[in-house]
């Protein structure tokens, strides 16, 4: 390796490492505050906050990784021409292109390394972040009550006065407030001098045990009048078991989906598998509604067609052989069926959408895998004639390009999956989108940097305006001198 390229790949990769640790620590922040309301406030041990984070980092790096290559292009291609460094290159015959070489053949590495990370990582750690999440409460069912405070636990408010025993289970005055699952306004207060929180790795739910309580509760009277007398029922109880549903405590999703959408959790092969049996069974579900729906108009035909008889022709009004019972009840039945119809059609038609969205989410997840790996090449070939061209190191400028360029691509990588998430467009074009649109700016600012023309070309707009100048100029001063 050339002593040229070794300098190249220092100043780079030096920079790269530097950018990528700063920008993921940002981004784990961001994390850190948009699951505060899970981690806060519920006693979590050091370790459980640590695996928390680590099943949530890996999820970031696709979005880390390009803007810290286009951060770091911009860099370092600036500190190379602000210092003249370039021009020096050039002076001896090195042209962009070639300084480029060895830092391509490092972006091609990393690529790779980023398909590979995004086709065994995440998915991986996906399914340990969603499954530690699901399973938190199970592991230390303590968490999911706060001492001094009422805490929202399925149909329950809960709050103790003070918690013990090694994971918490230990409960002390106890109050508790269901709520009302009729509707019909009715509440319910639990008061017990001490309890315990029982939880099975095995089953979705905490058994909490109480102890010597009171169980209060209102009722409700069918009669509006008894209902000013407010009635309530009032027991005494030595032991009393609740049974709380653990599937409702670690609810919150920012990306609003799901445990079921599992798209996420899965590689290439698994993705090409699940994808081929959704199609399938999608396009078994059209088969099935489209050979009901004859299957139903040729009953009904056969039920209302009349045995062989002479052919007489057609009346105008076919209601006017019937008296009016028999039109009501002929009209009633063809109203009822067309609603029939009509609803079995939405109700199919739903089906078949939700399906198809499904289907788009894997598709979407399978893609980007691959746009992982272009984008690195794309924000390389951004960054490298982009910091080559503006001449400026540092975190100044570069910062102001890279995140407007990498805003732009997010952006338009979101509004792509969306429209292909509803299926308004086709989810390889949505999925591709942005990578699509920037890589014509990569072959321009290329192109640009190469031949080494400015970023903006000021005689484009310069020069039409001086013309258009000079001709005003040269009608004022003609007619001025006949005067």
């Amino acid at each position: 390796m050339k002593i040229l390229d070794k300098y190249l790949l220092k100043t780079f990769l030096g920079t790269f490492a530097t950018v990528f640790v700063i920008l993921f620590f940002v981004f784990i922040l961001q994390t850190v505050w948009l699951f505060i309301a899970e981690l806060a406030g519920k006693d979590l041990d050091f370790m459980m906050v640590v695996k928390f984070l680590a099943f949530s980092m890996p999820r970031i790096v696709p979005l880390v990784l390009p803007l810290s290559i286009l951060l770091a292009s911009i860099m370092s291609f600036g500190n190379l021409s602000e210092h003249y460094e370039f021009a020096a290159m050039k002076s001896s015959g090195i042209s962009l292109q070639r300084a480029m070489r060895s830092l391509t053949i490092a972006i091609t590495i990393l690529s790779f390394i980023a398909f590979l990370f995004a086709n065994n990582v995440i998915p991986y750690a996906e399914f340990k972040f969603i499954n530690f999440r699901k399973n938190i409460a199970q592991a230390k069912p303590a968490l999911a009550i706060t001492e001094g405070q009422f805490s929202d636990v399925g149909t329950y408010n809960i709050k103790v006065n003070k918690k013990s025993g090694e994971n918490g289970n230990h409960l002390t005055g106890i109050t508790i407030h269901q709520k009302s699952v009729n509707g019909d306004g009715s509440k319910t207060v639990i008061r017990a001098t001490n309890g315990e929180l029982v939880s099975n790795e095995n089953t979705n739910l905490l058994q909490l045990i109480l102890n010597d309580g009171n169980y209060y509760q209102d009722i409700v009277p069918k009669n509006y009048q008894d209902r000013d007398k407010l009635p309530f029922a009032k027991s005494s109880f030595k032991k009393y078991r609740i049974n709380i549903d653990l599937s409702q405590l670690n609810k919150v999703d920012t990306k609003d989906e799901s445990v079921s959408n599992t798209n996420n959790m899965l590689n290439v092969n698994d993705l090409k598998y699940t994808l081929d049996s959704l199609k399938k069974n999608r396009n078994a579900d059209i088969i099935s509604f489209s050979e009901n729906s004859v299957t139903r108009l040729a009953a009904l035909t056969e039920n209302h067609t009349p045995g062989p008889t002479k052919k007489k022709p057609l009346l105008k009004d076919l209601l006017s052989v019937y008296n009016n019972k028999e039109k009501s009840t002929i009209l009633n039945a063809a109203s009822s069926s067309i609603q029939s119809t009509l609803y079995n059609i939405d109700a199919t038609k739903t089906e078949l959408d939700n399906k198809k969205k499904n289907i788009n989410s894997h598709l979407l997840s399978l893609y980007d895998k691959f746009v992982i790996v272009y984008a690195c090449f794309l924000m390389f070939f951004i960054g490298a004639p982009l910091g080559a061209i503006i001449r400026k190191g540092g975190i100044g400028l570069p910062i102001v390009f890279a995140v407007l360029i990498f805003i732009s691509f997010h952006f338009i990588n979101t509004f792509g999956k969306r429209i292909s998430q509803e299926d308004g467009m086709d989810p390889f074009f949505g999925a591709w989108m942005s990578s699509i649109i920037l890589t014509p700016l990569a072959l321009l600012l290329t192109y640009r940097a190469t031949n080494d023309i400015g970023l903006i070309n000021m005689d484009v707009i310069i020069t039409p305006v001086q013309k258009a100048f000079q001709k005003i100029f040269q009608k004022i001063i003609p007619s001025q001198n006949k005067e």
